[in-house]
């Protein structure tokens, strides 16, 4: 039986940006992490993979958490408006209130089949879309494949499949190729913890 090292990180706050985010006026976060998410976790956690492309040691993730917070951000536009008032002109940058969905109290257990990648990555924090969202390591389980998948109470939560198949729907596009992502969500147990 195939064996995983899952490494356990939690933290308070984590916000994962849709990538329809661009132009909704209310910016759910997403309950999901995508490829390119877990590429850029990678690459942090293993530097020395900066110049590869694609994930080469996260095997397995799921992603949980309490609720979702609704909070308010400022945000202005990219370009300027400008005016004329005689012979002057005026710029302007107009403001917009987003309203973005925080995870709060998120849990992320990260698998690994190598038992020093797990030990290196035990060793860091991660963050999932904005660096002030720290998530640091809880601890680090030996388990089978087969109890992560089905262990509802160890290993509950969302967890996108980089595959494509009937299931799937596009999660967005890859930043490096510019080619659209899909997967199909897997979900084990209750994602969404209600109790502290």
């Amino acid at each position: 039986m195939k064996k995983y090292y899952v490494v356990k990180y939690s933290g308070q706050f984590g916000f994962i940006k849709p990538w329809t985010a661009v132009r909704d006026s209310e910016t759910f976060s997403q309950q999901f992490l995508t490829p390119s998410i877990v590429e850029g976790i990678e690459k942090k956690l293993f530097p020395e993979l900066l110049n590869e492309i694609g994930i080469k040691k996260v095997k397995r993730h799921r992603l949980s958490y309490q609720q979702v917070s609704q909070q308010q951000e400022v945000i202005q536009t990219r370009g300027w408006n400008s005016t004329r008032k005689g012979k002057e002109f005026l710029f302007d940058r107009p403001k917009a209130i987003l309203i973005r969905g925080v995870l709060l109290n998120p849990v992320l257990h990260l698998a690994f089949v190598d038992k020093q990648d797990a030990e290196q990555a035990f060793r860091q924090h991660i963050c999932l879309c904005r660096n002030e969202d720290i998530l640091l390591p809880a601890s680090l389980t030996e388990t089978s494949t087969d109890k992560f998948d089905n262990d509802e109470e160890s290993f509950a939560g969302f967890e996108l499949m980089f595959e494509k198949n009937e299931d799937a729907f596009q999660v967005g596009y890859d930043r490096k190729t510019n080619k659209p992502m899909y997967g199909w969500l897997k979900i084990v147990g209750t994602p969404v913890n209600t109790t502290p």
